[in-house]
């Protein structure tokens, strides 16, 4: 029989993942998300075939997610992201029964039963808040790096407290406290603890369930994770990597989706379209 190979895409606001797996992963693609959907999902694609090794033909099925989904033009299928959040946090963390993302633009929290399946789920989406974008722009007003932020926070001796949870007055509010004198770690552990408050709140409203695990580019912050941590009572579990669950979790659907037609005898739902777009993988 030949082997069958899944991709799952996920184009996030901020990040797009492509992952192909077959019984194990073979490739992953991890890039900005750019304004031109179609064409970043085109040339991620690429990428991720040609770390593979294989043809596009070679694809049993492609499976779309997250905020730029529908802009997926070799599609098969397009699942939620909050579908295929819990399919690639049951496989990667069978443990896991509460999974918090924390993405770009907005931050998740879905309740799986014991068959990974989704329960509940609550989102904020609405306000920056519990999100990166948060971080990003306070990292923009002092001036440092995003992927510093956390290392930094764990060389503070105490954190100032952030009134604000509206990302521009909290953005205000931080360099207020730098130019008078307050050193920096002790700011961001301020702003790690504030969000971490936002992020608990919302999460709480599951009915948080043990294991917990974290998801998204917040899950990449060492300090936010603390400060979660420390909200929580317990700790965190942590995927091997936290930016690509979603894509893993969209072509382990995939798979499912086609087994399911293999039993069942009936035909494998594609998209028309996948067949027009083939040929810009075989050029």
């Amino acid at each position: 029989m030949k082997s069958q190979y899944f991709a799952g895409v996920d184009i996030g606001s901020t990040m797009t993942k492509v992952v192909i797996m077959n019984r194990a992963m073979l490739a992953s693609v991890i890039g900005p998300t750019g304004p031109e959907h179609r064409k970043l999902a085109n040339r991620v694609m690429e990428e991720a075939l040609a770390q593979a090794s294989l043809p596009f033909d070679d694809i049993t099925y492609v499976v779309a997610t997250g905020y730029g989904r529908i802009n997926v033009p070799f599609a098969d299928k397009q699942i939620t992201e909050i579908s295929c959040h819990a399919r690639g946090v049951s496989y990667l963390l069978p443990r896991a029964r509460t999974v918090i993302d924390i993405g770009g633009q907005d931050c998740k929290a879905i309740k799986l039963n014991d068959n990974g399946r989704v329960v509940e789920f609550v989102m904020n989406d609405k306000c920056a808040a519990g999100t990166g974008r948060f971080l990003e722009v306070a990292a923009e007003g002092l001036g440092i790096k995003l992927e510093d932020m956390g290392r930094l926070s764990l060389e503070a001796k105490s954190k100032v407290e952030i009134g604000s949870t509206c990302t521009v007055f909290a953005a205000q509010e931080v360099v207020a406290k730098l130019s008078e004198g307050v050193p920096l770690p002790e700011i961001i552990a301020g702003l790690h603890e504030a969000i971490a408050a936002r992020i608990h709140s919302m999460v709480g409203r599951l009915k948080i369930e043990r294991e917990v695990a974290l998801t998204g580019g917040g899950a990449k912050n060492i300090g936010l994770v603390k400060a979660l941590e420390a909200k929580l009572g317990f700790p965190v579990l942590l995927p091997p990597e936290p930016l690509l669950t979603g894509a893993i979790g969209a072509a382990l659907l995939g798979k499912d989706i086609v087994k399911q037609a293999a039993a069942s005898g009936t035909p494998l739902p594609r998209s028309e379209r996948r067949l027009q777009e083939v040929t810009l993988f075989t050029r």
